[in-house]
């Protein structure tokens, strides 16, 4: 089935001193117009690779991305990103970041007009009183408020989040998360998130995929989940399905934790097998 959003045949391979690395391999995945679907898996595992190939920021090495039936061939205004660190311009204000991207891609419209849109987004995050505020003097929290309103600035079709709350402290990134899920409600942006958090990904998505352990990790699992949109985090988690959900996620990545430990034994074993043996000395030789 064709979707909005078409991942086929993804691989990365990386060229090292020893021969090359297989990161991803035959990773497929189809999204709808506006769904949510979390990546998630162990650190290490190629989450944020195949995130930053549909990005267009990561070669890609097989297969290809496909975005509302045109295919990506690097980074483009369709798809906003958001990473674990904002990296905005500390000497420049919230407004001026956001700014950056929006008078990139709205050059034909009016210095009115291209204020009014990122100010719009800043007030959605909730940041409606620090638009003239340099990024510097903002909390960790406001400056990813200020990247999450710069990548909605853009009115992507695509929404990339790589861990965008995991440098934040929990009331923090409870906040955000709801925000930002209210922002995708209005907006309909179709969104992949890579998280390691199974909590997370199951108060906010769609569908969550497993990814296998790396190297060479594909698509392991696929959960499609049955709470209802909009959706409140009391409501999520004393739905009867919550925790059956739950435990089977982490019996998926308790699972790869195995095949991790089996597969370093198995390498131990074959290195001991090559090594010789050291001989007694034999009369001859003393």
């Amino acid at each position: 089935m064709r979707g909005y959003v078409e991942m086929f045949r993804l691989g990365k391979t990386y060229d090292t001193h020893r021969g090359p690395v297989v990161i991803v391999e035959e990773f497929d995945l189809n999204l709808a117009k506006g769904e949510y679907v979390a990546l998630l898996g162990h650190s290490g595992c190629g989450k944020s690779t195949v995130l930053t190939m549909v990005a267009g920021l990561n070669p890609i090495t097989t297969g290809g991305v496909v975005i509302d039936g045109r295919e990506i061939d690097g980074p483009g205004p369709d798809r906003g990103v958001v990473f674990q660190s904002p990296c905005l311009m500390p000497w420049m204000t919230a407004l001026d970041n956001v700014m950056l991207g929006v008078n990139q891609v709205y050059s034909r419209s009016s210095k009115r007009d291209r204020i009014d849109l990122a100010s719009y987004y800043l007030n959605l995050v909730g940041l409606g009183g620090s638009l003239n505020k340099r990024a510097k003097d903002l909390s960790q929290g406001m400056q990813q408020r200020v990247g999450i309103a710069r990548a909605f600035a853009l009115r992507p079709k695509m929404l990339l989040l790589d861990e965008p709350f995991g440098m934040l402290d929990s009331l923090t990134r409870m906040e955000l998360q709801e925000i930002l899920l209210e922002i995708l409600m209005r907006d309909k942006v179709t969104t992949v998130m890579v998280t390691h958090d199974v909590d997370e990904a199951l108060f906010m998505s769609d569908r969550v995929v497993m990814m296998t352990n790396g190297p060479r990790a594909r698509v392991g699992a696929i959960f499609s989940l049955p709470f209802e949109r909009p959706r409140q985090r009391a409501d999520v988690l004393d739905h009867p399905e919550y925790y059956e959900y739950r435990g089977k996620m982490i019996q998926f990545l308790e699972e790869q934790d195995h095949k991790k430990l089996q597969a370093e034994a198995n390498a131990r074993q074959r290195v001991k097998q090559s090594t010789p043996a050291e001989t007694e000395p034999t009369a001859a030789s003393v």
